[in-house]
């Protein structure tokens, strides 16, 4: 082999172990050098405005802590100043002398129909001057008045019929609705104890207004 081919035949070789360019790599799936920059310069930038965006947010926290501490205590007085208004009950003259829970009924003649009333407590209320006892029974939450009567000696409680916890009676003037009323009323109790312990108080209050006389 002459000098020249043995030149020629090097220089091939050479050329066929020069390594691969960017694009080579590009065909099969791999990033060019200078596409490999560009991404590490954006995440570059990209953290650096991480950087920023968390000195500013503790910058501005810092601001906000600094304002709620020098913040003041302001105080405002009311415009108007409402006084305490005493409800009178018109019990207050008058001492409990028992207290009990039942439920109450009116007998309707018109319709002959027996109509709740209401379920509260019912109490004996003795006038601290009259000596008078008086049965007083509001409903429960709202408190308005369903019975309200003197316990008058007259007065009979009566068994009401199929039942051993409650009695019926009549009175010549209830006044729970403004005006005095006679009214069939009847009464119920929890248990049979409850009924007999009302009626034992009913009558000793009657005995009392009889006295009082």
């Amino acid at each position: 082999m002459s000098a020249k081919e043995e030149t020629t035949s090097t220089t091939a070789a050479a050329s066929q172990q020069k390594p691969p360019t960017a694009n080579v790599f590009a065909m099969f799936g791999g990033a060019s050098a200078k596409k490999s920059a560009a991404v590490e310069e954006k995440k570059e930038e990209g953290a650096e405005k991480d950087k920023d965006v968390d000195s500013k947010t503790e910058k501005d926290g810092a601001k906000e802590d600094a304002a709620d501490e020098e913040e003041p205590d302001v105080h405002f007085e009311p415009l108007v100043k409402l006084e305490k208004v005493e409800v009178k009950t018109n019990e207050e003259n008058e001492d409990v002398l028992f207290k009990i829970r039942a439920k109450l009924f009116k007998f309707h003649p018109d319709t002959k129909e027996w109509k709740e009333r209401g379920t509260g407590d019912v109490k004996f209320l003795k006038h601290k001057e009259t000596g008078k006892v008086r049965l007083l029974m509001r409903r429960d939450k709202t408190l308005k008045v369903c019975a309200n009567h003197l316990i008058a000696p007259e007065y009979t409680l009566k068994p009401n019929v199929g039942s051993d916890r409650s009695w019926v009676y009549s009175v010549t003037a209830d006044v729970s609705e403004g005006v005095p009323e006679a009214q069939t009323l009847a009464i119920r109790f929890g248990n049979k104890e409850n009924a007999e312990k009302f009626k034992e108080e009913f009558e000793s209050a009657q005995k009392i207004n009889k006295e009082s006389k």
